[in-house]
């Protein structure tokens, strides 16, 4: 119960690394400043939005550095890359230091870099600890990201409506405090387990109240962030954000109280109303978890490309019902060489889908300050950023939608458990 426990504790932290994160969403509400700051043109200034993307193609570097560094390790140096990649530009908008341009492209290179590997610590942590529910867990997790610019607007209205340099010094510190938050649960995983088919469909629970309360999450900013210029009323919205973040910590163990309180009390009502009363309850629960076992070829060999022929034994189609599946990757959370990857075309499919859709999205973020501005609206440029936020949210929550669907589907027609 103890290590279920610390593995909500750490789903809920990977949220809070993705919600205070996503640093890049917010460059429209000091774009102007910075360009103003500066001295460059339109054109320059977007190529400093290219470089705070293009560091993300940097982000590989983060996964090499786990092979050699703790995961704890890997996280605060993301902190520190974007503190100092950050931190620079804020004491450049604030006219402290004066640095010439090349020297800034760096700056957004490498606090773009840095989210990358914030990425790479929560896909891990996600990966290691659900692994029955990956999918889930990484559709949850990931979609907090869209919510950051909503949140830096938040504090940033709670502190001064007024200074958009806000910004940029919060993208340097906030990370670095949620990644001081957070280093507990990053320290005490759990160890990996198997869990029974019973445990796996109350998390698939648990991922259904949680995917509620994150879709509150996200109406709360959405529907009150327009309240939020005025110093006292942002400090209060701030209050019951966090509140909503720190929420999920108390489903899972709602749920397993629930689970725990029927199963004492279907127990004792076996005993007291049966005349089978010699059944130890512990060796009942252990029978059921044997009976649950993986399905067969859970385990099945890998043949020499890398790929799993993947078995599904159904009960109902006897000895004669084994369904293969040859030329097949592994499980999601699987390692994959490089070289098996770049000769699969659904890899090349993604990779294309990715730059050419996602593109289009980064880069109206990216010049929504400048957009806002034309439209004769610079002073709601926090406003029409936190609109996108929120908009961004939903999109990638919905996208788990599907993530749900198969598991029923399954069930509904046999399938796997």
């Amino acid at each position: 119960m103890a290590g279920q426990s610390r593995k909500w504790m750490i789903l809920v932290a990977t949220t809070w690394i993705q919600a205070f994160t996503g640093t890049n969403f917010d460059f429209s509400s000091y774009s102007s400043d910075l360009k103003t700051a500066l001295g460059i043109s339109q054109v320059q200034l977007n190529y400093l939005a290219v470089a705070s993307d293009m560091g993300k193609a940097f982000g590989w570097c983060s996964g090499v550095s786990l092979r050699y560094l703790p995961l704890w390790a890997v996280m605060f140096m993301a902190a520190f890359i974007g503190l100092f990649g950050y931190g620079v530009q804020w004491l450049l908008i604030q006219q402290i230091i004066s640095l010439p341009y090349f020297l800034v492209f760096f700056l957004s290179l490498l606090a773009g870099c840095s989210i990358c590997w914030f990425n790479t610590v929560c896909y891990v942590l996600c990966i290691g600890n659900f692994q029955s529910n990956r999918a889930l867990a990484l559709a949850l997790t990931i979609s907090f990201n869209g919510v950051s610019a909503a949140l830096y607007t938040l504090i940033a209205n709670a502190i001064d409506p007024d200074d958009d340099t806000l910004y940029l010094f919060l993208n340097a510190l906030v990370p670095l405090f949620i990644s001081g938050v957070t280093l507990l649960p990053v320290l005490r995983q759990p160890p990996p387990q198997q869990l029974p088919p019973d445990a796996i469909k109350r998390d698939s629970r648990i991922f259904l109240f949680l995917n509620g309360v994150a879709v509150l999450t996200g109406l709360y900013l959405l529907l009150l962030n327009p309240f939020s210029y005025v110093s006292y009323r942002a400090r209060l919205l701030l209050a019951g954000a966090i509140l909503l973040l720190v929420l999920p910590l108390c489903l899972p163990g709602i749920v397993y109280a629930r689970d725990w309180a029927q199963r004492v009390i279907s127990s004792r009502i076996s005993l007291n109303g049966s005349t089978f009363g010699l059944v130890n309850v512990d060796d009942l629960e252990l029978h059921k978890e044997l009976i649950g076992s993986e399905p067969a070829g859970i385990n099945a060999p890998t043949n020499g490309n890398g790929n799993r022929s993947i078995f599904i034994l159904r009960a109902e189609d006897g000895c004669c019902g084994n369904v293969m599946e040859k030329d097949q990757l592994t499980v999601l959370g699987e390692e994959h060489s490089a070289r098996l990857l770049v000769r699969r075309w659904d890899f090349w499919l993604y990779y294309l889908a990715y730059l050419c859709g996602g593109t289009i999205g980064l880069v109206y973020s990216n010049n929504l300050g400048q957009i806002s501005q034309s439209l004769g609206f610079g002073t709601q440029t926090s406003a029409f950023v936190t609109l996108y936020s929120s908009c961004s949210f939903f999109g990638r929550l919905l996208a788990a939608g599907p993530d749900f669907l198969p598991r029923y589907t399954l069930q509904g027609l046999g399938g796997l458990p």
